[in-house]
């Protein structure tokens, strides 16, 4: 963003010296070319911004349109719902099958032979 000299304050604070027939006017002058140069600044900045924001905007929709067209296209019915509980529900029976048939193999072969009392 372009560089700002003045603030309102600093406007509204501003005292001219005064000469025979008023204000001198090349300070006056001097003064007012700044407040100009600020104000272009704030224009060049209010555009850029609108630019970004318009940019912004059809981003959004883009994005929304791509989503909507995604879910739509989706092969899981919106009904079916599929949760994240289920999966691990799923996951769960899945290691009791796979780890619990190794665990009961193990216990079978476990040696006996050293009687330990406590």
């Amino acid at each position: 963003m372009a560089e700002k000299n003045l603030t309102a304050k600093d406007i509204l604070q501003k005292e001219f010296t005064k000469s025979f027939r008023g204000y001198h006017s090349a300070e006056v002058d001097e003064y007012l070319d700044s407040i100009i140069r600020d104000y272009d600044s704030y224009q060049k900045d209010i555009s850029a911004l609108k630019n970004e924001n318009e940019r912004l905007i059809s981003k959004v929709d883009e994005l929304t349109k791509q989503l909507a067209l995604s879910k739509k296209n989706s092969p899981v019915a919106p009904g079916s719902g599929v949760t994240n509980f289920d999966i691990l529900k799923r996951l769960s029976n899945l290691e009791k099958h796979v780890f619990g048939s190794k665990i009961e193999s193990t216990d079978d072969t476990v040696d006996y032979s050293q009687n330990t009392k406590y």
